[in-house]
């Protein structure tokens, strides 16, 4: 039987790609989503994010009249995230932190009268455990010195999640993904390549190509 939370599966486009094992804060204000987030929470159940291609994350009137509201185009594949922590500083503001779950493909998708958009997904599976192979280990070696320095910046507001599988082909491409300075369309062919050992390939390849680029 097809897991009912991916039934009307509540969807939050937003600007950025997600990768599964990422921690991901927002804050949310507008109304379709502070019900939605709030169930969520309560629940324990999963949200969508989804990258936008079209529109802004935050709902903004459309033409000159302010009739309907602009559009909203977004990837079918995203990824599920789980609300880890939530605070309300005052009436109308959550502010949260989400765990980022699996990859989904979307299959049908619907926007309801409040603006919140649901769909139907089916899951994706989770990356293979594969230990990264040497060729690749410097690949992992420069995420170990980068997260040694992110640590001495952040402290306990570290955005990297432990533990720190620097030995697996899929986490360590995947938190490449996540700190990498590169577009958003190149970021969704990442989430959207199914082997974590190419997607790690990938990831050297725009590693060498952006240490090759003259200093500014």
């Amino acid at each position: 039987m097809a897991d009912p939370t991916l039934q009307a599966l509540p969807l939050f486009p937003l600007s950025r790609v997600l990768y599964p094992g990422a921690l991901l804060p927002l804050r949310i204000f507008e109304v379709r989503y502070l019900d939605m987030i709030g169930r969520a929470h309560r629940d324990g159940t999963p949200f969508g994010v989804v990258s936008l291609t079209e529109g802004r994350e935050v709902q903004q009137p459309a033409g000159p009249t302010g009739d309907g509201y602009a559009n909203e185009i977004f990837h079918d594949v995203g990824t599920m995230a789980l609300v880890e922590r939530l605070e309300r500083p005052h009436p109308g503001l959550y502010q949260i932190v989400c765990r980022a779950t699996q990859r989904f493909r979307l299959q049908h998708r619907e926007r309801l009268k409040t603006g919140l958009w649901v769909g139907n997904a089916e899951l994706l599976p989770d990356d293979t455990p594969l230990e990264v192979p040497e060729d690749l280990e410097p690949v992992a070696l420069m995420l170990r010195a980068l997260l040694r320095e992110l640590v001495k910046r952040a402290g306990d507001d570290m955005p990297i999640p432990q533990p720190h599988r620097l030995d697996d082909c899929g986490w360590v491409a995947n938190r490449w993904c996540d700190l990498l300075p590169v577009p958003s369309d190149v970021k969704q062919r990442l989430l959207e390549t199914d082997s974590p050992l190419l997607r790690l390939e990938l990831v050297s390849d725009l590693l060498e190509h952006i240490r090759r680029q003259p200093a500014a």
